[in-house]
């Protein structure tokens, strides 16, 4: 296992070494009985369902942990053929891939026998080798996935080869410092994942009590007091009046007559309130097809929203992109403050989920899988309807939504048909002011816990750190200096005899035998 390759690339560069540590690289920590190698390469050809040996993959490599997603298989007579590695518990696998990139965990064994994709490097360092979660936590310190990163290559699918993860020189601390550092750093790393969990759990709550307002907003649960010291409010009844002689007159309500909507089925209301349709309070349309986007003598670039730029409740713009549309589709599409916005296409869980757009650029239009709904009348609010679309509407929308293999869409004339509770006017600005009251506090305490979150990140990334220099533990002087383990490796290297690819020294020509756990499984 001797670097061919002389060339070095510091983890460290410019910082003086510990009392008994040394440099060295992955191919110099891996004993006799290790490996340290890329996984197979298993085409779906290889693959069979049925099989008894489990393929690992990217998916199930975490930063620090094991996923244990995927579920890919193959027969132990394709492995053979394939001259497979099997992987042993307590091998330590590096993601070749993003993301991200260089990300590391132990692997914890498996009832099958078990080998990994090409893009997955082993690390096994063997009974004398360096100790394999020190080793882990160093490929995952911020130092070593800095240099990780600036050895990458690809221009579309960034990856590291096994050679450039050769070259990546590091310090090694002597074999019981490295078992002491292990030590605190799951100490510390423990107090951290509490922490953590606490905090998760506390967003958690946070989601389901802005859920909460917005049901009993949309209910009406949440303006009972109101309406009883309200009693002579104006009803949603005469506001639909008002808002279908405000259709007429507008001229966009010239279409066909709308379809009564069916109420025996929606839940009851307060007696202020009325069920309407979608399309009799708004101005319903689809955004740019694949028609609409041929170029013309008139044509420009505009800014367009996708479904990735419209969530539940808030509007993400931090990636917009353009696209050529004549200036005619421009005209038709342009997208005016107020408007809602409702996902067409993408999970079905997702179907409808919008917000409103409130000319967060001079200009911009919205694509096919983007439907916009303008309303008739300034009494509606929009904030309202929008809400009611993404809380009571997810129901309608996974039930009206049509599913094909991947993907789950719902078509405008749904839309149209959407059932929409609507309360007077004067209820509904309260309803808002509400909500936005509510919402605010837990957006401070959500903005509050994210910095947590990303404090216990950056102070993680700084225990791994002081690791990596030495600093999170004190030297022990009686310990015997890295450099007698390095030496010690080098000589039962050049003494052993060679090793195949299943961790064996190699007997010769022929089959290769089985290992224990492999004839375990296959008993």
């Amino acid at each position: 296992m001797k670097d061919s390759n002389d060339q070095s690339i510091s983890a460290l560069p410019n910082v003086e070494l510990p009392i008994g540590w040394s440099l060295t690289k992955i191919n110099d920590i891996v004993d006799y009985d290790g490996l340290f190698k890329d996984g197979d390469w298993v085409e779906s050809k290889d693959q069979d369902p049925n099989g008894n040996v489990r393929l690992i993959q990217l998916a199930d490599i975490g930063d620090g942990f094991y996923r244990n997603k995927s579920d890919r298989f193959l027969t132990y007579d394709k492995a053979i053929e394939l001259n497979c590695s099997f992987l042993e518990s307590e091998d330590i696998l590096i993601a070749r891939m993003p993301d991200p990139l260089g990300r590391t965990c132990i692997f914890p064994g498996d009832p099958k026998p078990c080998v990994t994709a090409v893009d997955v490097c082993i690390v096994r360092t063997g009974k004398q080798g360096a100790n394999h979660n020190w080793l882990m936590y160093i490929v995952n310190s911020p130092d070593f996935r800095t240099t990780i990163e600036s050895l990458q290559s690809g221009s579309t699918r960034k990856r590291i080869s096994r050679k450039n993860l050769s070259k990546i020189e590091f310090p090694l601390p002597p074999l019981p410092e490295q078992r002491r550092i292990v030590t605190k750093i799951e100490e510390l790393f423990t107090q951290l994942d509490a922490g953590v969990s606490a905090l998760e759990k506390s967003r958690a709550q946070l989601k389901r009590y802005r859920q909460s307002v917005l049901k009993a907003a949309v209910e009406g649960k949440l303006t009972e007091e109101w309406r009883r010291s309200h009693p002579d409010v104006e009803p949603a009844s005469v506001l639909l009046e008002r808002i279908e002689r405000e259709r007429e007159k507008s001229g966009r309500g010239r279409h066909k007559k709308l379809q009564p909507l069916d109420v025996s089925e929606l839940p009851e209301l307060p007696v202020e309130w009325e069920w309407t349709r979608l399309d009799f309070l708004a101005a319903l349309k689809g955004g740019i097809t694949k028609d609409s986007k041929r170029k013309s003598n008139n044509s420009r670039s505009i800014p367009y929203l996708r479904v990735a730029n419209v969530q539940r409740g808030f509007l993400d713009l931090r990636e917009i992109k353009e696209i050529e549309a004549p200036k005619s589709v421009i005209s038709e599409l342009l997208l005016e403050p107020g408007d809602i916005l409702f996902t067409e296409g993408g999970d079905r869980d997702k179907l409808g989920r919008g917000w409103i757009w409130q000319g967060e650029l001079p200009e911009c239009i919205h694509q096919n899988h983007v439907f916009r709904a303008r309303l008739y009348s300034n009494d509606v609010s929009n904030k309202f309807v929008s809400w009611f679309g993404n809380t009571y509407g997810q129901r309608y929308f996974m039930r009206e939504g049509k599913q094909t293999t991947n993907l789950a869409s719902i078509n405008l004339t749904k839309l149209r048909g959407f059932p929409v509770s609507l309360p007077p006017k004067e209820e509904q600005k309260e309803i808002v002011s509400e909500i936005e009251c509510r919402l605010s506090v837990a957006d401070q305490t959500e903005a509050n816990l994210e910095a947590n979150l990303r404090r216990a990140a950056r102070l993680r990334q700084s225990i791994l750190k002081k690791a990596f220099r030495g600093e999170l533990m004190p030297q022990d002087p009686s310990d015997e200096p890295a450099s007698v383990l390095l030496e010690r490796i080098r000589m039962e290297r050049s003494q052993a005899r060679p090793i195949n690819n299943r961790g064996q020294a190699r007997r010769g020509r022929g089959r290769p035998r089985k290992t224990a756990a492999v004839q375990t499984e296959l008993i």
